[in-house]
């Protein structure tokens, strides 16, 4: 940025694209020279050369491209409650604002100043998607019953912004965003938290480093003290972006010039200070009787002319204007190139639009057909490439982890240690289990009483286990088949539906099936495997010395070790006879060798039950019943449902459309303005 000060009627204005050997010069000079008596309170800082450039600020800013994170140079002005905004704003534009106590500017008055040579006024308001025109007389009404349209009828803000349109012969080409005032206490109709919701408005609008702060000061304030300095110093801490216009100078002129000039509150940009209308002065008036206020005041004529009045302010406004859009441009150029670039490229990644049954159809097998392959991987051969960060989708090692933990619980259970109570519940059931047989002979009835019960205690535990492993299973199906539907709407719903169906399904049947073993276990008492004769005989050995240290150690010791069970408490025994021992001691060894097979045969039964069901779910069952739910009689015509784009979808696609469409309609905006002034 190059800026020419060759004169105070001029501006020159370099604006080079970054990487480019384009430039753009702008030259503004006064349309009208100062000496000239004109109707307006001020004349143009503009020629017509400016005029496109803030005509193209404004046509994106109609455009509305700052809601695409793009911000744009804007004059934004605050102030304290009472400060004189509006006066400031009236003198600028020549019309009358709305006045009265408490907040008159309750949303964002975009003020668009437009000098043309008609000498008629031509004036208009622009908000909730309409356009109205009106007229200098009723312009302060209109404004305020647009703001109640906007912001209702009590005395609430919204930041829904107003567009003020004045084209007058005479006002300064500007554009600027009036804030509401500042103030800390609600007055009735208001809500406490009023403070809050202004300066919320306030910081989005002044906290883009494109944004010019106008701050508005009233002369008798401490300039230090006021809301407005604190909340533009948050975001411009050097005050390279703000210019401050002192109001009511006539009514605190003492000391006014030193807060000017010693700049005690960073204000990079300078003052400008100005004695504003007062009740029924005409616009011509008022300016005459500022310029002999500044002329003879003993006080205020010590100020520097360049510091003083509306037009000053005006002039000055136009030459940080057209500065601030001189230096934007070409960023704005390149944030709508980027940006248009990122949403075609994420609208060419959306998927396609499905235009026929084919189309539904083919793409329907090769979901299907994906997902099929996916599951397999993951859940049949134990392959976790698709998903190398996500363990919860290494399927085999969490299954092989799940049913490691199965085994610990059973064997852990604390009804299944063989060191709890030993031989006294052997003993009480041989004692019921008595009947006409021959002694020393283990009935079969009371092993099958002591197994059954033994079986009913860690029952539980493989109902448990089929529940965990299928809600597992079903996350995993569930997520496999979600990502690969989430663009088919229908698809993605009558899969996740088929899903659910199928687990439960198949929950129900291993249900059932791992119930029927538990009751086969509880009936029967089989097995060919040796490892139980084994183990029984080798328990056995351990049977006489047992008897003796209960009946006939002198030392009477109350434990005793025996290897396959460990640690024994015998003190509680004595009382039972040789025979009551022998046959309990049996009985438990027997138990013992062969509770070992029942347990793998828990484990691995449902080891083998799980492999061949995942497998029977992934291969056939899945398909079938997505097929079914797809087509069938309750939720018929699934294929050319398909054809319906999901809502988010959908949703997604005509946002990206408008934003796209918004961002080459600025393109070409800015686009014409480049082309205009390069060289």
């Amino acid at each position: 940025m190059k800026t020419d000060s060759r004169n105070k009627s001029s501006i020159t204005t370099v604006l080079e694209d970054e990487g480019s050997s384009t430039a753009l010069v702008v030259e503004a000079e006064h349309a009208v020279p100062l000496n000239v008596v004109v109707d307006a309170p001020i004349v143009s800082s503009y020629n017509d050369k400016i005029r496109p450039l803030l005509d193209a600020v404004d046509k994106l800013r109609s455009l509305e491209v700052m809601e695409e994170g793009i911000q744009l140079p804007t004059i934004v002005v605050v102030g304290d409650q009472s400060s004189g905004k509006s006066s400031v704003l009236e003198s600028l534009a020549g019309i009358s604002l709305p006045r009265g106590q408490g907040i008159c500017t309750r949303v964002p008055l975009i003020m668009r100043l437009q000098h043309h040579s008609d000498p008629e006024p031509e004036l208009s308001l622009e908000y909730n998607g309409r356009v109205e025109h009106t007229d200098e007389d009723n312009i302060s009404e209109d404004i305020v019953n647009a703001t109640n349209l906007i912001a209702g009828d009590s005395k609430g803000i919204s930041d829904a912004p107003l567009t003020l349109l004045v084209k007058k012969n005479g006002v300064p080409d500007l554009t600027m965003v009036d804030l509401p005032g500042i103030t800390r206490v609600p007055v009735r109709g208001q809500p406490e938290n009023i403070y809050d919701q202004i300066k919320d408005i306030i910081m989005k609008y002044i906290k883009p480093e494109e944004s010019i702060i106008l701050n508005v000061l009233s002369a008798s304030a401490d300039f230090s003290t006021c809301e407005s300095i604190s909340m533009s110093r948050s975001v411009d801490k050097t005050g390279e972006r703000t210019l401050a216009v002192v109001t009511k100078v006539d009514m605190a002129p003492e000391g006014l010039i030193e807060k000017v000039t010693d700049d005690d509150v960073y204000i990079g940009l300078g003052y400008v200070c100005v004695r504003n209308r007062i009740r029924d002065e005409t616009y011509e008036e008022a300016r005459a009787i500022s310029d002999q206020l500044f002329n003879t005041h003993p006080l205020l004529s010590q100020i520097h002319k360049s510091m003083v009045g509306i037009q000053v302010l005006a002039e000055k406004l136009a030459q940080i204007q057209a500065t601030s859009i001189a230096r934007n441009l070409p960023s704005i150029v390149k944030k709508i190139n980027d940006k248009l670039s990122a949403y075609l490229s994420e609208l060419n990644e959306m998927p396609k639009s499905l235009s026929s049954v084919a189309e539904a159809m083919t793409a329907f097998m090769q979901i299907i057909g994906a997902s099929k392959e996916s599951l397999k991987k993951i859940l049949v051969r134990g392959e976790f490439d698709e998903f190398p960060d996500d363990q919860r989708m290494h399927c085999k090692a969490r299954l092989v982890e799940m049913l490691n933990q199965y085994s610990d619980q059973l064997h852990k259970c604390k009804e299944n240690d063989p060191k709890n109570n030993f031989l006294l519940e052997e003993i009480k059931i041989l004692e019921e289990a008595k009947g006409i047989n021959l002694p020393n002979f283990v009935p079969r009835n009371a092993f099958l009483v002591l197994l059954q019960g033994k079986v009913r205690v860690i029952s539980s535990i493989p109902i448990e286990f089929v529940e965990k492993v299928w809600s597992y299973v079903g996350d995993v199906v569930i997520s496999v088949l979600v990502k690969n539907t989430h663009d088919y709407y229908h698809l993605h719903v009558a899969t996740k539906r088929a899903a659910h169906n199928l687990i439960e399904k198949v929950k129900e049947k291993s249900l059932n099936w791992i119930l029927e073993i538990v009751e086969m276990e509880k009936l029967t008492d089989y097995t060919c495997h040796p490892e139980y004769v084994s183990d029984w005989n080798s328990l056995m050995t351990k049977q006489k010395e047992f008897i003796g240290k209960v009946l006939n150690d002198q030392k009477r010791p109350s434990k005793m070790i025996i290897d396959g069970i460990g640690e024994i408490e015998i003190e509680g025994l004595r009382k039972y006879t040789h025979v009551d021992l022998s046959l309990a001691f049996d009985l438990k060894m027997r138990m013992t060798a062969y509770w070992k097979v029942v347990l793998r045969r828990l484990v691995d039964c449902m080891a083998l039950h799980l492999q061949l069901t995942v497998a029977n779910l992934v291969n056939k069952d899945m398909e079938m019943e997505i097929v079914c739910e797809l087509m069938g009689p309750n939720h018929g015509r699934g294929i050319e449902r398909m054809l319906e784009e999901a809502p988010s979808i959908a949703v997604k696609r005509e946002k990206l459309n408008k934003s796209i469409k918004k961002l080459k309609d600025s393109k070409e905006v800015v686009g014409k303005i480049m082309d205009t002034y390069a060289g």
